[in-house]
């Protein structure tokens, strides 16, 4: 296992992503900006995420935790109430109930405005998300409520696209 985990990581390195999207905050978080990267993996996707700019709360004992999801639309626009409205709901395939949704990920763990998320899942391949949306959250997921864990307002968005090489 060690070898293939070796294996993998040395691929990101070397290799461009299968898919990949730019994010960006909405105009009330201009300065949240990064890049998801998504790379095949055993079957499934290894995911890539660096963000900057997230809100840092300056409170002692207050973690920035982040929701972030693949929905299922293909547009970051929306309107006055929900900048990212034409994201829509989490991109769901298998009609699952929440936490299971294939877009359910991880949440992202801010750190003096810089997140770092790296993780393998197999509930979908890079290829399945051109065209849809990810999203990152004001809140954590609660892992609970449904339809989608209580995670707050969308704060950042960004449209998947195919291979190729991306930079900011």
């Amino acid at each position: 296992m060690r070898k293939k985990l070796r294996e993998l990581l040395e691929t990101i390195l070397v290799s461009s992503p299968e898919a990949w999207t730019k994010i960006r905050g909405s105009s009330q978080y201009p300065d949240v900006h990064g890049q998801v990267s998504f790379y095949p993996a055993w079957g499934g996707s290894l995911t890539v995420a660096e963000l900057m700019g997230l809100p840092n709360p300056s409170r002692v004992c207050r973690q920035p935790i982040f929701g972030f999801h693949v929905h299922a639309g293909s547009q970051c626009t929306g309107n006055t109430n929900d900048p990212f409205a034409d994201a829509n709901g989490h991109f769901n395939p298998d009609d699952c109930l929440h936490p299971e949704h294939a877009g359910d990920l991880p949440p992202i763990f801010g750190a003096d405005g810089y997140g770092l998320g790296i993780f393998f899942t197999n509930r979908f391949a890079p290829e399945e998300l051109i065209g849809r949306t990810l999203i990152l959250h004001g809140m954590p997921d609660d892992f609970t409520t449904q339809p989608s864990g209580n995670s707050g307002i969308k704060i950042a968005c960004g449209t998947i696209r195919g291979a190729g090489v991306p930079g900011f």
